[in-house]
Formats: C-alpha cells, structure tokens, sequence
C-alpha cells in the first residue's frame, strides 16, 4: 500500500492579496499627489541657480534679483512662493537666493500632508 502525504499549499490567501493591493493603491495615490509638488520644488531651485549664475544678476539689487525671479517664474509657472518669500544675501558679490516654504498636499477627506522646502542657490 502506498500512501502520499497530501501537499501543503503555498501562497497568498485572498484576504492578504486584497490587503497587498489596498496598500499599493494607497502608496500609488500618495506618490501620484507628492511628484508635482516635487516637481515645483525642483523648478525653483533650477531659478535659483540660474539668477545666481547670471551675469547680469551679479552686481543687482535685490529688487531687480526679485523682479528677475517673478518673469521666470511666470514663465515656469511656479505659484508656490512669490518674490517676496526670497531672501536675497550676497557670498563674495554672488547673489545668494533661499526661501522656506510648506505645501499641505490633500490626500483623502480630511488627511493631508504637509511638506517644507528649504530651496538655497549656493553654499550652506
């Protein structure tokens, strides 16, 4: 008599695929909402660098750095701050352009989060 041990089953059980794919969704909606705001941040620090390394933008002022700022912003379409957010130093005659910012990105009903950016031309 020959007798076979029954096979144990491996694998995910539906509760746990269901579970799986509720996580994945949910992490996918959260990226999905998160890559424009990144996307702006990055636009803004492109504008710093570009004001910083201009070399028209060496010698101005800071209401002309500003000035500068806003036409390239409403080029790139960045709403996220105004000229008058920017803190404008100087290192070595090098204009040095940063600025804090917080978005609040909604999620779903009432939860949402909220990110701070701290974009800086140069240095520190």
């Amino acid at each position: 008599m020959n007798v076979t041990m029954p096979i144990r089953q491996r694998g995910l059980s539906f509760s746990g695929f269901i579970f799986g794919a509720f996580v994945l969704v949910l992490l996918s909606i959260t990226g999905l909402k998160m890559i424009p705001v990144y996307m702006q941040n990055a636009t803004i620090n492109k504008l710093f660098l570009a004001i910083a390394q201009d070399p028209d933008m060496q010698k101005a002022s800071p209401r002309e750095i500003r000035n500068s700022f806003d036409k390239r912003a409403s080029i790139d379409d960045v709403t996220v701050i105004t000229s008058q957010d920017i803190d404008v130093e100087s290192d070595a005659g090098t204009p040095v352009l940063s600025a804090n910012y917080s978005v609040k990105v909604p999620l779903v009903a009432n939860i949402s989060l909220y990110l701070e950016f701290n974009p800086r031309s140069a240095g520190k």
